[in-house]
């Protein structure tokens, strides 16, 4: 089998580097450096070792998965030669080297065995120099491929690939977002290499500020338990949950049922809608926190009954969401919003039948008779109209509402009044429906804008001393109006 070794070339001088990785250049007749640009280089051209690099691919891509790809291409064909190729790597092999992780993926698959040979990497170093253990909680990340997912305060943090300024505003601004601006971090470079060796301090502000980056330069953020950045950890906030209903924690709290709370659900619902309406962004945010705390109250509490966990709960959402988006993540195709729903309905269907559950008879089943009943009619509309039970013009349907009147007026009793209401109100859904109005919407806003004129009339009878059961239907319907102008 043809065969590539991998070599690792420590973190600094020849000193770093194990006897077996040595002997192996020394005596390679065909040696590869990913770069030349490291510190033990200088020293195996001083021994009369002589290698390739591939330092023109950096110059020839504009990306580092180009980069990485074509070396891993170019070793591999080398290797179908026949003759053994040596690929020396700074650090460890197995430490931050995408290009090994590809020949390990596809060099067996076309009959080139991989065999490393590893080497002190930076880390060992790292953890000397900084005092780290990493069993307390660690990470090494990608400088050049940061998130912020992968960011979590409570660990020791290694970002390596710090190659320049613009990777460093780049990786300022992701752990801005979970660490304060003067968070302090280390500025790591040439770590374990004599006489170039930096390891500075400064707050995260500065961050692309410095001058010291190269291809030796990694970031160390120190894990913290400040409360100013575990408050926006969306792990630390189900702690707290948990907390508070464990033994010691909070008497309301542990005294909770998913009952209990249903009330709170629904009130904090509909206080998003409201600071949705007001267009309050503050607001809405303290209310997705308030209903995002019944959610972690309902799962905590089923978590102690054994039937499923927040967890649990993310799982099924991320599961459905992937599922029921095959035009995203799958090859169907939905090039506007009515094919998305049309395969959403597909899918739940074909769910329902892997799941062995029975398929709905009716189009108007699941409909929530807890929903209320505008809500309810307005689903029973949007339901029958999906399948194509539904009026050609709004015209028809105003008709319709004139026809309803007509018949509210002249029905002969109090309990046909009643129906004929209903009948009224249930076209009203309609008409609201079919010209694409949320009708719980539209009538929030007209309660809300009836609140805002009434509250004026009674501020202006208040004013003038008059009891406002006492004022005159004409004094009232002026001020009325004045209301109603100042909203223009």
């Amino acid at each position: 089998m043809n065969k590539i070794d991998v070599i690792g070339l420590g973190f600094g001088d020849l000193s770093s580097i194990t006897l077996g990785a040595y002997r192996k250049i020394t005596s390679a007749k065909k040696i590869f450096l990913r770069t030349a640009d490291h510190p033990i280089v200088e020293e195996f051209l001083a021994e009369g070792v002589l290698f390739q690099s591939f330092d023109e691919v950096y110059e020839a891509k504009d990306q580092f998965s180009e980069v990485y790809e074509t070396i891993a291409e170019r070793l591999i064909q080398e290797a179908l030669s026949g003759e053994l190729i040596v690929y020396a790597v700074p650090g460890h092999p197995m430490v931050a080297e995408k290009t090994v992780q590809l020949l390990l993926e596809h060099g067996p698959k076309r009959g080139i065995e991989i065999r490393i040979e590893g080497s002190p990497s930076f880390l060992d170093v790292a953890f000397s120099k900084l005092g780290i253990d990493p069993i307390d909680g660690f990470a090494l990340l990608d400088g050049a491929d940061l998130s912020v997912d992968q960011l979590h305060p409570n660990q020791h943090l290694l970002i390596g690939q710090v190659y320049d300024r613009f990777i460093a505003s780049d990786i300022k601004l992701s752990l801005m977002e979970v660490y304060p601006d003067d968070y302090e971090i280390y500025l790591l470079d040439a770590l374990g290499v004599e006489g170039k060796e930096q390891i500075v301090r400064i707050p995260l502000w500065e961050l692309d500020r410095q001058t010291i980056f190269s291809n030796l330069t990694a970031l160390y953020i120190p894990p913290t338990q400040a409360e100013r950045i575990l408050y926006r950890r969306f792990d630390f906030l189900a702690d707290i949950i948990a907390t508070l209903r464990s033994p010691g924690g909070c008497p309301w709290d542990q005294k909770q049922t998913h009952h209990s709370l249903r009330p709170y659900l629904i009130e904090e619902t509909y206080e998003f809608l409201e600071a949705l309406d007001e267009e309050d962004p503050d607001a809405m945010a303290e209310e997705l926190g308030d209903i995002l705390l019944q959610i972690l109250l309902h799962s905590q509490i089923a978590s102690e009954q054994g039937h499923f966990s927040i967890q649990d709960v993310v799982e099924h959402l991320t599961s459905k969401m992937i599922r029921r988006h095959p035009h995203v993540f799958g090859e169907k195709e939905a090039s506007n919003a009515e094919q998305v729903v049309q395969n959403w309905e597909e899918i739940k269907k074909e769910e329902k039948v892997s799941a062995g559950k029975p398929v709905s008879s009716s189009i108007l089943d699941r409909i929530p008779k807890t929903m209320p009943s505008l809500l309810q009619a307005y689903e029973q509309n949007k339901r029958a109209a999906r399948v194509g039970f539904d009026w050609e013009r709004l015209e028809e349907i105003v008709e319709k509402l004139q026809e309803e009147l007509q018949e509210f007026l002249q029905a002969p009793t109090d309990l046909d009044r009643e129906k004929e209401m209903g009948d009224l109100f249930f076209t009203l859904i309609s008409i609201s429906r079919f010209a694409k109005i949320h009708p719980e919407l539209a009538l929030q806003k007209a309660i809300s804008k009836f609140d805002q004129r009434f509250r004026y009339v009674e501020e202006q009878a208040n004013q003038r001393s008059i009891k406002l059961n006492e004022a005159t239907v004409e004094e009232m319907n002026q001020w009325w109006d004045e209301a109603k102008s100042k909203e223009m």
